[in-house]
């Protein structure tokens, strides 16, 4: 029998390069794992895929921070460095794991999940440099909102009526909060200064990094059974790439000065390789929908760091549009959650309107 299945798997996987692309996608997550291929150990803490969610949003909120913060460098500069970051630890553990860099049946998936992560990072840089830091954070971490539609078209998952009204409320949040001239004029504060206006390309590029971030999610969850380190060195090596060819197209490329600024770099890097882990590890460990309830703390971060650090207090708009979108993320969560309990579940009957 073990024979058997193992002779389909391998069909399976001489049929992926002749698959069209959305097929792909569908086949590596339905189908069986490659024979080599990695599997977390249990663990004895329950919730530790949610703890891992919530450091990652905390160490992917911190770097927000220091995006904002360090306005001599370009926002696509410090993207090229973060990636660095990301590659240089993951280089000596894929070796130590002796893994396959770039698996058979799977290139196509890392090639796409790393394009479209660095699209969605390099935008949400730029919105994090040219919007309040809540705003822009708000925008981008309604990822898991926006996943749903494109789980529908590359996964062929239902997208039903909960989900169009989620993405409804998730727009009307992010107008709220991005306030377009054409609805709101052009007096509206965006801090509760009258005469401040919002950045309309700001708001662009997070909305852009919100679409590629939701594309990203859906790639990665296709990866799942690979090593994390796989994922990160070919995140890293593409990502790094890509960033240091609009870098250098723009007339960016620098090196940081001595002091506080090399300092502000390493802690990028830093922050961006243990958040990149964080995540990766709590979306093989946990269901999706918990890690995008989890997820949804980096809004709450961002309001803590934009008032602490840049003494920027959110207005009425700002605060109306969190609430949508922060509900929609977490509603999400919760149905995704319930749709993956088992029938006759106690907390699924409590939840279990959400699954309808």
């Amino acid at each position: 029998m073990n024979v058997l299945l193992h002779d389909s798997c391998i069909k399976r996987l001489k049929n992926i390069n002749e698959m069209p692309e959305h097929v792909e996608l569908q086949h590596l997550v339905d189908g069986c794992e490659e024979v080599h291929t990695y599997s977390p150990k249990p663990f004895k803490c329950p919730y530790l895929g949610l703890i891992l969610a919530t450091l990652s949003s905390l160490f992917f909120s911190l770097c927000s921070v220091i995006v904002k913060w360090m306005t001599d460098i370009d926002p696509m500069a410090l993207a090229a460095y973060r990636y660095l970051g990301v590659l240089l630890p993951a280089i000596p553990i894929v070796l130590y794991k002796q893994e396959t860099v770039f698996p058979r049946g799977r290139r196509i998936m890392l090639l796409l999940r790393s394009l479209t992560g660095t699209a969605a990072l390099m935008l949400s840089f730029y919105a994090f440099r040219h919007m309040p830091l809540a705003d822009a954070s708000v925008i981008v971490f309604s990822v898991p909102v926006f996943t749903a539609i494109f789980a529908r078209m590359f996964l062929k998952e239902p997208c039903g009526f909960f989900n169009i009204v989620s993405v409804l409320l998730t727009l009307i949040g992010v107008v709220l909060i991005t306030r377009p001239p054409a609805i709101f004029g052009t007096t509206v504060g965006t801090l509760g200064q009258e005469a401040e206006t919002s950045d309309i390309w700001g708001a662009v590029a997070a909305f852009s990094a919100t679409l590629f971030g939701a594309n990203a999610y859906v790639l990665l969850r296709a990866l799942k059974g690979i090593h994390f380190s796989v994922i990160m060195t070919n995140f890293g090596t593409i990502a790094l790439a890509q960033c240091l060819f609009v870098t250098w197209l723009i007339g960016a490329l620098c090196l940081p000065r001595c002091g506080t600024d090399r300092l502000l770099i390493v802690a990028l890097a830093l922050f961006s390789f243990g958040g990149q882990i964080l995540l990766t590890l709590a979306l093989q460990l946990e269901q999706a929908g918990p890690v995008a309830i989890a997820r949804s703390s980096d809004i709450v971060f961002a309001f803590i760091w934009q008032v602490l650090f840049f003494n920027e207090i959110p207005n009425r708009f700002s605060v109306g549009g969190a609430v949508l979108v922060m509900s929609s993320v977490l509603l999400t969560g919760l149905r995704k959650w319930a749709l993956a309990m088992p029938e006759g579940s106690g907390l699924k009957n409590t939840i279990g309107i959400l699954a309808k």
